[in-house]
């Protein structure tokens, strides 16, 4: 099957949560660190960022915050503590697109990142086949 990419999403610190992920149209870049993250925004252009609020090397929001003064107008998706008005009220002071708990179910992060993209529950793809012929293919997201 042939998958048309429609974005590429940078995920830092989300470590087994990506795999809800792969049923979109997107390119997933997956990181752990704030600081590998960081190094690889200089070589890679991004869409979207989704990053846990609570890094192990930058806490309290610091990869999002350095990530938002740098690239204010990138969709990003917050993950934090469930229950945690604080770092609700510090992601969105920052811009945020989304604030999700870190609780969310796979199918509210999947369908948050989709609405933040524009991506469409079905995507039709046209693939022209070595031969000329082009073949509709359905995939479901």
């Amino acid at each position: 099957m042939v998958v048309l990419v429609q974005a590429t999403v940078l995920t830092v610190g989300l470590d087994g949560r990506t795999e809800v992920l792969k049923e979109l149209p997107i390119r997933l870049i997956k990181m752990q660190s704030g600081r590998e993250a960081a190094r690889s925004l200089k070589n890679e252009k991004v869409n979207s960022v989704i990053s846990r609020w609570d890094l192990d090397d930058m806490p309290d929001g610091k990869f999002i915050e350095s990530f938002k003064a740098a690239k204010p107008y990138i969709p990003t998706i917050a993950l934090i503590k469930p229950g945690s008005k604080a770092q609700e009220i510090a992601a969105r002071s920052l811009g945020v697109s989304a604030v999700l708990a870190e609780d969310a179910t796979d199918n509210v992060l999947k369908d948050t990142v989709a609405n933040l993209l524009g991506i469409q529950g079905g995507v039709a793809i046209k693939a022209i086949l070595s031969a000329g012929h082009v073949e509709e293919l359905m995939r479901e997201g």
